[in-house]
């Protein structure tokens, strides 16, 4: 059985509430235990959380979940572009599998509410991972 680490961000939770719900529907099909889940204000603050889990020796993977609604400015891009690199490093510097369940950037609200399977997606992905690497 795979042990998973899971954030969350709460920033849009209409829509991140309905991705953790997928991501641990996603973990009872997969046979994985989601020992922990994290919620962060949002996206953006996923990652020290994600190397918080990544650093636990109960948990083979993190999977993080958020969504990234456009504005009225490049906003979130950025956003979307310093998570992405800064999950990659943690993944890279604590060699355990962070996966980037994250919508967006560049969706308004209801593509957001499209995508809610991004949850399982990271989950999923998390799994095979630490299969892959096992």
């Amino acid at each position: 059985m795979v042990t998973l680490g899971l954030v969350v961000a709460e920033f849009n939770s209409s829509v991140t509430d309905r991705m953790e719900e997928a991501a641990r529907e996603a973990a009872a099909e997969r046979d994985a235990d989601v020992v922990e889940v994290l919620r962060v204000p949002g996206v953006y603050d996923s990652p020290l959380a994600a190397d918080r889990l990544a650093r636990r020796a109960d948990v083979e993977a993190v999977a993080v979940v958020g969504a990234i609604v456009t504005g009225d400015t490049a906003h979130d891009r950025v956003i979307g572009d310093a998570t992405a690199q800064s999950l990659t490093d943690v993944s890279l510097e604590r060699d355990v599998p962070v996966t980037f369940g994250v919508s967006g950037p560049g969706q308004s609200g209801a593509e957001a509410r499209e995508r809610v399977g991004k949850g399982a997606e990271a989950v999923n992905a998390a799994v095979d991972m630490v299969e892959v690497l096992a």
